[in-house]
């Protein structure tokens, strides 16, 4: 479904990905992993055609995302939905509204069909009765909620996750990472999924991937990637503060500081 090959993107200068690789699977469920600041997110803006790489070539269901001009981008990007780290919900509209947004921007549909279709996809993830709350009015985990009916609200290949679980409790994480496993097998999407959450990455990736100082050190399964003996993913997954990852991020410090 999704093919990047040597992707290179620099800010200012800056290298932020310096030739990533990787294959994602249709169907199949991907996290990317990695410490703050590895710029994971610049790599979904990527996927998605918000940013253009520097060089290198990357894939959507066979076209070259990097080919493509702003009309054919808009097309492609319809094959994707969204759940954004912060809900991004907008509080001036009702819950169905939010979840009916992108079909009031890109279809002819009537407010009638599009209330119909929110109160479904809303159902899909296990909210009742809130079509016409604000997101004010809902807890974090609900707009979590409300935040994917609204990904999945177009019917999208590709669901895309940035930091699905961040700001919840366990108890309200295990249920986001419930309906991201639901999701996949009841749509049929690819899922592409980035977080800090190894309890969340073990239970709803098929495969894990690392991106570290702008490259993918290390793929595999969720057990592949607990057993590894790459230092660099042993650290992080064990969240264990000293380690090479920090000895890399303090070096880097001590070359900016002149020192």
């Amino acid at each position: 479904m999704i093919k990047i090959v040597d992707l290179h993107k620099s800010f200012q200068e800056k290298p932020v990905l310096q030739g990533v690789h990787l294959e994602i699977r249709d169907g199949e469920s991907m996290v990317i992993i990695g410490w703050s600041g590895t710029c994971k997110s610049v790599l979904i803006k990527h996927i998605i055609g918000i940013l253009r790489p520097d060089s290198g070539r990357l894939y959507v269901a066979g076209e070259e995302v990097t080919l493509m001009n702003e009309q054919e981008l808009n097309r492609m990007r319809k094959k994707f939905g969204m759940l954004f780290q912060s809900a991004a919900l907008f509080d001036s509209l009702s819950v169905w509204e939010n979840v009916g947004f992108g079909l009031k921007q890109h279809t002819a549909l009537s407010n009638d069909e599009i209330f119909e279709i929110a109160t479904e996809k809303l159902a899909m993830v296990g909210l009742y009765g809130v079509e016409e709350l604000h997101p004010s009015e809902l807890s974090g985990g609900m707009q979590k909620r409300v935040g994917l009916a609204r990904a999945i609200a177009m019917e999208p290949e590709v669901l895309l996750y940035d930091e699905p679980t961040t700001g919840l409790d366990p108890i309200n994480a295990d249920m986001i990472n419930n309906l991201i496993i639901e999701m996949r097998e009841k749509l049929k999407v690819t899922s592409v999924a980035i977080t800090h959450d190894m309890v969340s990455a073990y239970k709803i990736a098929d495969r894990i991937a690392m991106l570290h100082r702008g490259k993918i050190i290390e793929v595999g399964s969720p057990e592949e990637i607990r057993t590894t003996e790459n230092p660099y993913v042993r650290q992080f997954i064990s969240g264990n503060a000293e380690g090479p990852i920090t000895e890399d991020l303090e070096k880097e410090l001590m070359e900016r500081s002149g020192k």
